[in-house]
Parts: C-alpha cells; structure tokens; sequence
C-alpha cells in the first residue's frame, strides 16, 4: 500500500504541523524537516521514498534555494518553492536552480494540493487510489468503494476511514484519533470518535469488520483473520 512521501522543509513549526496534518489526511506519507541542513538528511536517508519536496526558500542554517541546488547534483524529484517573497526575480531564481513550482505565501492549503496534484502528474508520480482488503479509497476524489460499489460518506467519515487505513494493524486510542482527524484545536470530546465509527461501520455493514473495538482504549483497523 505505497503512498505518495512528501518531504516538508519549513522553519515555522505551526505551519510545519498543519501542512503535515493535512497532507496526511490527503493520503500522503509526510516526511519533516525544520532547517536546510535536516532537509538534506531526511532527504538522503529517504531518497528512494520521496516522490516531492515541498522547499520553503527562508531556512536556518542553509537556504531553500542552497538546499536545491545540493539536491540537483543527484537528483531530479519535483520540488515546489514555498515562499513570501512574490518578485518575479525570485521565482526566476528558484526555477533556474531547478524548481519545479513555486508557491507565495500566504496560501490556502487548497491551493498547494492543487499544485501539488499537477506537479505530480506531470512527473508520472502521482498516486490516486489507496487499497485495503476489500476498500478502495479514491484519494483525488475523496470517494469509498466497498467491493468496487461506490459508498456515500460524508467529509468526516471519508478522512476517519483514511486514517484508519493509513494506520491499519495499529491499536489507535480515542484521543489520537480524535487529534489527527479533527485537530488539536478541536473543542469535542471522545464521544464524537465513537459516533463517527458508528457510522461508517453501518455504511460499511456487517460484512466488513475492518474496525475493530479495543476496550477501554480506542480501535484496531485490521483485516478478519480465516
């Protein structure tokens, strides 16, 4: 179950967790990085994974722009720029370095999806459907197939269901889950987890037993042993 991998180089640590947070629930594998040179090594220890960097252009220790050029001497994954400054003289500058996009900020999260969608089909990268057992997740059009039958689900079951796949064979506490599909910022409690397993165990219907309760601490989304 091979994921799109996403290496996200920002110094602003909020941004940082928010971009990570959505892109996961877009169905990428997020890989992080606070600083020019911590770009550089999560990107030679991961260089086989990571299908596209997302490059913010003002970093500590090494630029964005220095961090392109190091990783065009072996290298040719597309890189979108992520930056404030808006001149056509810097855009200039980061496509000459080899850039593939670039993104001034502020941005919508919308908006670098987008950009993130077409540059990776242009690549031949671009991944657009997770399976697990007999679920099939249409991640460009956040769709759920059951045995290829297309399922109805709201925006919140859709991203619960992502989750869960994302994060299959794992025991997953209320808390974690309620975190990662609503947000930190999210005022509710666990209760609103257990309503939403609900219901999208009865859209799945009892034929599917994927989501598994584990008492006393959250869920196991696992296949049904023989």
């Amino acid at each position: 179950m091979k994921k799109n991998c996403i290496l996200v180089v920002e110094d602003e640590l909020k941004l940082l967790r928010i971009m990570e947070d959505f892109l996961s629930l877009q169905g990428y594998e997020v890989l992080k990085a606070e600083d020019g040179q911590e770009a550089l090594n999560r990107f030679y220890e991961n260089k086989s994974r990571i299908d596209m960097i997302l490059l913010d252009v003002m970093l500590p220790e090494i630029s964005g722009y220095m961090v392109l050029k190091e990783i065009r001497k072996t290298s040719d994954v597309p890189v979108i720029m992520l930056t404030a400054r808006s001149s056509v003289e810097d855009q200039m500058c980061g496509f000459e370095k080899g850039a593939d996009d670039y993104i001034v900020k502020p941005y919508t999260l919308d908006l670098v999806k987008l950009h993130i969608e077409a540059v990776l089909k242009r690549a031949g990268k671009l991944k657009n459907s997770l399976t697990f057992g007999k679920i099939t997740l249409d991640l460009a059009g956040q769709k759920v197939y059951w045995k290829d039958t297309y399922l109805e689900t709201t925006r919140k079951e859709y991203e619960l269901l992502l989750y869960f796949v994302e994060h299959s064979h794992v025991v997953l506490p209320r808390n974690t889950i309620l975190d990662a599909v609503w947000g930190y910022d999210y005022v509710g409690d666990i209760r609103t987890v257990d309503t939403l397993v609900k219901q999208l165990r009865k859209k799945l219907t009892e034929e599917c037993g994927y989501i598994k309760s584990v008492y006393g601490v959250g869920y196991l989304f696992e296949e049904d042993q023989p």
